[in-house]
């Protein structure tokens, strides 16, 4: 969620020259209105300090009036300076400012229903108004709601909506927008397209000397999960380095907190089970502080992961549970079918094989058949990649016991990464059940899967499991295939087939 409720928050109410952006023709149209609505002549406006004739040229827009003569027709015509070179009325501008602070807040505990609502009030009042500003802040609202609620094209579209709306705009002011496109993306499994957006991002920060750290914090905070997916855990390891060195120039408890959580996926991935639990225990910290309740069941999710790294299963579980409960009594479906993937997971490691499966199958039940894989051979990634993961750590999509089964199942494009993660386990409890028909049969699908999303550490897992079935099989020939396709994932570790890093900050 983004955690700013107007734009950055550091530029609303600034009116920058005598008249802002406005230009001049803009003005002279607001000055003949205001005029004729309060029925003055041109001059009585004008005097005593002016003439009709200025005034007439003026709202003509052949005349750039100075800052005095627009607090003097300011004062004539009974409104603030501010009013009359922006357009904005002070009032509605804080009625607009208050309503997306109830609209910001409902969305912090898990109401994006509500919130939807409320921010698609403000965006219609805004646009009437035309205030581009309180506009573009409500539109991010609804892209933040339409991720929680897993409406992912939805999200994109609003996403786009801020970036024209700001396209005049400092790249800064723009940067929670292509973040939140990128999320989008790679809750579709899009990850390659997601990392593609962050990094083209923070280059054109640093190339152009525009080294904010709120917009940097924000966008390498996003590109940890991308990463870690794509099996690029040193480009992890160093986004989550140059967070936590931005960290400390940032006033945003919300962006702290996400960027613990996001620090803590490559603590895991290095093993630093302890860090990474303690950096969690941060985070939730400061969500409780805030009371934000997704992000709040997201450490939940993710410290759930912790301890069945470290193989305390129990209260993995527990964990697991909670975030899971959370998040269904808030209609986040598609983050709670894939907090129940990893819940299914635990359940099989603690030998409740059919709890596990009665979770599964329900999740898969109304996807659309993957493409079949015959034989592993080398992956292809779509331009546009990303997914939450199976990989270390909790990613995220919406959505909730009481959502239909086409609301909640997961599909090759959304949840991609913890579809394959469902069909690996189908897999490997098929597996240890002697049906190795059915195993096979979930290990392809799961690989099919898998490779659209360039999720290179859980395909190399999975070439090993499909390996191992086919090699039990005799089918030495397809062991083989399946063997180096799985190698050629873990060829070259902490790399991916992205372009180069993108270039850093001064710190």
């Amino acid at each position: 969620m983004a955690d700013r409720s107007a734009g950055d928050g550091r530029t609303a109410g600034t009116v920058t020259g005598a008249a802002g952006a406005e230009s001049t023709a803009e003005l002279g149209r607001r000055v003949l209105r205001l005029r004729t609505e309060r029925g003055f002549t041109q001059r009585q406006l004008a005097e005593p300090a002016y003439t009709a004739a200025y005034v007439s040229t003026l709202e003509a827009g052949k005349v750039r009036p100075s800052e005095a003569a627009l607090r003097h027709l300011a004062d004539r015509l009974g409104v603030s300076y501010e009013e009359l070179t922006t357009g904005r009325s002070p009032r509605d501008a804080t009625r607009l400012r208050a309503a997306l602070t109830d609209a910001r807040r409902a969305l912090a505990t898990g109401a994006a229903e509500d919130a939807t609502g409320l921010f698609e009030e403000v965006r219609d009042e805004a646009e009437r108004l035309g205030f581009a500003e309180e506009r573009s802040a409500a539109l991010l609202g609804l892209g933040d709601c339409a991720l929680e609620t897993g409406e992912l094209t939805l999200a994109r579209d609003h996403f786009e909506d801020v970036e024209r709306l700001l396209a005049g705009e400092p790249l800064p002011r723009r940067i929670p927008a292509i973040r939140g496109r990128a999320v989008a993306h790679l809750l579709a499994g899009e990850l390659r397209y997601s990392c593609y957006l962050l990094e083209s991002a923070i280059d054109e920060l640093n190339a152009s000397g525009l080294h904010d750290p709120y917009a940097l914090l924000l966008l390498y905070t996003a590109a940890i999960a991308p990463y870690m997916d794509m099996g690029a855990h040193a480009r992890a390891v160093r986004a989550a380095e140059l967070a936590l060195a931005l960290a400390p120039s940032v006033d945003d408890p919300g962006l702290i907190a996400r960027m613990h959580r996001g620090v803590a996926r490559t603590l895991i991935a290095e093993g630093r089970t302890a860090e990474a639990d303690a950096s969690l225990a941060k985070a939730q910290e400061l969500y409780e502080q805030l009371r934000i309740h997704t992000d709040l069941a997201h450490c939940h999710w993710m410290r759930g992961y912790v301890h069945a790294q470290d193989g305390n299963l129990e209260r993995a579980e527990r964990e697991l549970r909670t975030a899971r409960d959370m998040l269904a009594s808030k209609r986040a479906a598609l983050f709670t079918v894939q907090v129940e993937v990893e819940l299914a997971d635990v359940l099989r490691r603690r030998g409740r094989t059919a709890e596990a499966e009665a979770l599964l199958l329900p999740l898969l039940a109304r996807s659309p058949a993957p493409e079949p894989v015959d034989a592993p051979g080398p992956v292809e990634t779509p331009e546009p990649a990303t997914a939450p993961g199976a990989a270390p750590g909790p990613m995220t999509a919406p959505g909730g016991p009481g959502a239909t089964a086409d609301e909640a199942g997961l599909t090759a494009e959304r949840g991609a990464v913890h579809a394959g993660g469902a069909h690996r386990l189908l897999g490997l409890i098929a597996d240890e059940r002697g049906d190795v028909e059915a195993a096979e049969e979930h290990y392809c699908a799961a690989l099919s899967l898998l490779e659209r999303t360039g999720a290179a550490g859980d395909l190399a897992d999975l070439c090993r499991l499909l390996g191992d079935l086919l090699r039990r099989e005799g089918r030495l020939e397809a062991a083989m295939d399946a063997y180096r396709t799985g190698l050629g994932h873990r060829a070259a570790p902490g790399t991916t087939t992205l372009g180069p890093a993108p270039a850093e900050p001064p710190m």
